[in-house]
């Protein structure tokens, strides 16, 4: 999940938007590696997922508004990325944090962004 994190800050950081091919290619590690490794995830990885997975999300859903040619499959990686975010946040639940704790480290992340 680290790999994907650094990443993430290099794209975060990019004056022009990540070409549909790279972001795709992206969001299919991000989602192999969900896959794969979810069960095992600490903590720390699991926070780091869900801010990945909303950041795709967004980014996602914007550009299903703006480019119309690629919108279908802009729309299910939206929805996938909505999807691992909630069950991480689930999962997170379960392990024993309160929602606050998880948004508030969300939020640290955010700001150290």
């Amino acid at each position: 999940m680290d790999t994907l994190f650094e990443k993430l800050k290099e794209y975060l950081h990019m004056d022009q938007e990540l070409p549909f091919e790279e972001f795709s290619e992206y969001y299919r590690r991000l989602i192999d590696e969900l896959n794969t490794n979810f069960q095992s995830l600490e903590q720390d990885a699991l926070i780091k997922a869900r801010y990945i997975c909303s950041i795709v999300q967004a980014n996602a859903d914007a550009r299903s508004k703006q480019d119309k040619n690629k919108a279908k499959a802009f729309k299910k990686m939206a929805a996938k990325s909505a999807f691992w975010s909630d069950a991480i946040n689930f999962n997170l639940l379960k392990r024993g944090l309160t929602q606050e704790q998880i948004d508030q480290a969300t939020e640290e992340i955010n700001e150290a962004m």
